[in-house]
């Protein structure tokens, strides 16, 4: 709860717990405080978890504030992150509008919005606006916007744990430092779950303008339950791979959705969604239109009706991705299924919260191993939850990309004064230090290009028209409303039905890979490719049952750190014989196998094992920190170690551990002995180890595309991936050669080492490394531990005709596994 805070109780909330009342409602504490805190004038933030209310922690005291009037049009403002739940926050909204008996309006802008509601909204806004960070800023694009906003008195962010560590939480700020600037005494508050940074989290969405005195942090003093429930196999594989373990569930799973009145199943992956809901349907027939499917790229109208039926208790399942991880409420739902560990705590926790949706209620979620191992996952997931240990999420500070898009954005529609407009930038939080000299090279890089493209005319978006920045181009304007936001993708193929209906989009780097008769699971259904035809693919139904599954890009989500402190403490319990939790009891034959070949780890111990096969000579280590560590500390250990011995090194992870293989033994001892895991020369030594330049390079193509340097196209005439790829690939080259002081340059080479390769929690692992008694183990045959990250390196390396299973099978014989 805020500390410290003296509130008067304000008549109009009298009708808000009248209404409670008569729904059979309690106010519960942390409303009547949420609703005094806007009530006295205070911004801040309300942490609450799922299902608790919190929604109306803040609307009802925003529409019953006596400064809003319904004839001044926009006044308040609720960004969300996600449009499905946008919908849902409208019903909230209207109804409770509908029981005060309130003269006011909401109403919805997203990218979901129709043409005719947007040019409805044009000559009336309403009241309530629900919108997204992207919408917002198109609205600041608009001519005319100050009017629209002229009445403003509160923003509301809804899920901001949700859009933290992300570039429209970026976005978000400097929306709200706009519209701060026109209204100084604007309330700022947000809604989140907890994460592990919540102080931080606060900063972050007010920024330093608010003094201590304006600011109220108000928790919810609410234990949520969740049950944990794993699916357990009937046998537990000693040398386990991923995923060989999932699907072969399924006939365990079925029960669940019979019993339960709804379910919602979560994959991590889209490609993981199109497969469970193919095998459920190939498995139960009479399922069908009973279940359904949910993720990011089916078409708008599909995922509507899902999110309708599912309210209306018609369905009975549904197989979605993070799609609906967030604050929509569905009432029915029952049991929630994980396919698979999130990687994470606050993950897990999110999903949990999907059911039992009602203050008081249990949330239940079962989950289902994809192999052996993650059944440790499983306990310390439980543990996690028990103990709250729930993940931080790390902001975006200094992102020049999106700073320089939010300023051709405020050129396109009114302009802006740059000494006026630097005071606002610097009262958020991502760029409160951005100094003179970056302030005007932002100014530069928007008028002339900057040092290197100031020869070429596009790169001259912006004009100074007596000390105003304006666009002036019809063309550039139209093109920068088109390229707005910060979520960048791969272009997009439109899949259709020969006859018009629109299924959903899918990555073009899948569809350059199909000839036509090819046949692939989308959207529920079995398609045959006709023909692509532009950035348009036509299909028609499969009469085969057989098909491919698109794969989507960025799908696999890394372990998160407190998840890897958890492993590591689950796996000393099963050392020491003091596990209780039914999964690791399950895994004894695993663990026997782990200690008949090598060692459990215990929390002090850094396990190393070595084995020597036809391939090669294989080292593993364990940090249990997640792949991206992982990839991070594997290359600097290969460099390291080729600096006194050359090797050429293969590298393999999984989020457990690392593998290096080379053709001649590894000096690992050696290597210890030098002090190889030292953080000593950490950043220079991984600037040598990693292709540092490559990375960087991946990273600027989504910078470039944010901040306008290349254009991705017009409706239906998008440009072509590997179009893209060269224009931003040739940009890099001529800042790297003729301007490496380059802001968006640097931006590029940060953000490789903060966020691909995690340097700051690399040096955490490094530092706990070095206080841990390192425990080499020399193996006849691989160990439970080492055998998954074999597979992993044997799935990424060019197959023969056999498939994965086969070899793996076969890898087991000669292994003896």
């Amino acid at each position: 709860m805020a500390q410290d805070k003296r509130y008067v109780t304000s008549k109009p909330l009298q009708k808000a717990r009248d209404w409670f009342k008569k729904l059979g409602w309690e106010v519960a504490p942390f409303q009547e405080e949420s609703w005094q805190a806007y009530a006295a004038g205070y911004s801040g933030l309300v942490n609450a978890p799922t299902g608790s209310g919190k929604t109306y922690s803040l609307m009802l005291s925003a529409l019953l504030s006596q400064e809003v009037s319904a004839n001044k049009g926009l006044q308040i403002i609720w960004i969300t992150p996600i449009r499905a739940l946008a919908k849902e926050i409208l019903q909230s909204a209207e109804r409770a509008i509908e029981a005060l008996q309130l003269p006011l309006t909401a109403g919805v802008r997203t990218g979901d919005t129709s043409t005719a509601e947007r040019q409805k909204q044009k000559s009336r806004m309403p009241n309530l606006l629900i919108t997204t960070p992207e919408s917002l800023h198109l609205l600041l694009a608009s001519k005319g916007y100050p009017k629209t906003f002229q009445h403003m008195r509160a923003i509301i962010v809804d899920e901001w744990h949700e859009l933290m560590g992300s570039k429209r939480a970026v976005q978000t700020e400097l929306g709200i430092s706009r519209l701060r600037g026109m209204h100084p005494m604007l309330r700022v508050w947000g809604i989140s779950a907890t994460i592990g940074n919540m102080e931080e989290a606060v900063e972050v969405l007010l920024g330093p303008g608010f003094s201590p005195e304006q600011k109220a942090i108000i928790r919810a003093d609410i234990d949520k339950k969740i049950e944990v429930l794993s699916i357990l196999p009937d046998e537990v594989e000693t040398l386990p791979w991923a995923g060989h373990l999932g699907i072969k569930m399924l006939e365990k799973v079925l029960p669940i959705l019979y019993q339960s009145e709804s379910t919602l199943i979560f994959t991590n992956t889209r490609s993981q969604a199109e497969i469970w809901y193919q095998k459920i349907l190939d498995i139960d027939p009479s399922l069908a239109g009973l279940i359904a499917m949910h993720h990011g790229s089916i078409s708008k109208e599909l995922r509507f009706w899902v999110e309708d039926a599912l309210y209306t208790g018609l369905l009975k399942a549904v197989v979605c991705t993070s799609s609906l991880d967030l604050g929509v409420d569905f009432r029915p739902v029952e049991s929630i299924i994980q396919i698979g560990s999130p990687k994470g705590v606050g993950r897990f926790m999110q999903r949990a919260g999907r059911s039992g949706h009602q203050p008081g209620a249990v949330s239940r979620i079962y989950f289902v191993p994809t192999h052996s191992l993650e059944l440790v996952e499983a306990a310390a997931l439980r543990q996690g939850i028990k103990e709250n240990l729930v993940e931080e999420r790390l902001p975006y500070v200094r992102s020049f990309d999106v700073l320089i898009q939010y300023l051709v954005t405020l050129a396109v529609s009114e302009g802006f004064y740059p000494a006026k407009l630097l005071a606002e930038v610097r009262q958020t939080f991502s760029y409160q230090s951005i100094s003179p000299e970056e302030w005007q090279w932002c100014l530069e890089f928007i008028t002339k290009g900057g040092k290197s493209l100031s020869g070429y005319d596009e790169f001259h978006k912006v004009e100074v028209e007596e000390g105003i920045y304006k666009v002036t181009s019809r063309r550039t304007a139209q093109r920068h409303r088109m390229s707005m936001g910060t979520i960048v993708s791969d272009a997009m193929i439109k899949v259709k039905f020969q006859r018009g209906a629109f299924l959903g989009t899918i990555e073009e780097y899948f569809f350059s890979r199909l000839k036509p008769g090819d046949v692939f699971w989308f959207a529920g259904r079995n398609l045959e490719l006709i023909r692509v035809k532009g950035m348009e693919a036509q299909v028609r139904m499969a009469r085969t049952t057989k098909g491919i599954v698109p794969s989507w890009k960025g799908g696999r989500m890394p372990l998160s750190a407190k998840m890897g402190a958890m492993l590591r403490r689950k796996m000393e319990e099963s050392f020491r014989g003091t596990a209780t939790d039914v999964e690791l009891k399950l895994i004894e034959p695993l663990w026997a196998l782990q200690k008949e070949r090598s060692v459990i780890p215990q929390r002090h111990e850094f396990l190393i094992e070595k084995f020597k096969s036809r391939d090669g000579y294989h080292v593993f280590f364990y940090p249990f920190e997640g792949r991206l560590v992982h990839e991070g500390i594997a290359t600097l250990l290969a460099y390291r170690i080729s600096l006194f011995k050359p090797l050429t090194f293969s590298i393999a992870m999984n989020d457990y551990g690392f593998e290096l293989l080379a053709d001649s033994p590894i000096p690992i001892e050696e290597a210890i002995d030098s002090d190889v895991f030292t953080e000593k020369d950490l950043r220079e030594d991984i600037m040598q180890s990693v292709n540092a330049v490559e990375m960087a390079r991946r990273r600027f193509r989504d910078i470039a595309s944010i901040a306008g340097l290349v254009f991705t196209g017009y409706p239906g005439q998008a440009v072509k991936d590997k179009h893209l790829q060269s224009s931003t690939q040739l940009i890099f080259n001529v800042f790297q050669e003729y301007e490496p002081d380059n802001l968006l340059l640097q931006q590029a080479f940060e953000e490789a080492l903060d966020f691909q390769l995690e340097e700051g929690r690399l040096r955490q692992a490094l530092q706990r490394i070095a206080e841990q008694t390192i425990v080499i183990r020399e193996m006849p045959k691989p160990s439970p531990f080492s055998f998954p990250i074999m597979v992993d390196r044997l799935n990424r390396e060019k197959l023969t005709s056999e498939t994965l299973e086969q070899r793996v099978k076969k890898m087991k014989l000669d292994l003896g596994g």
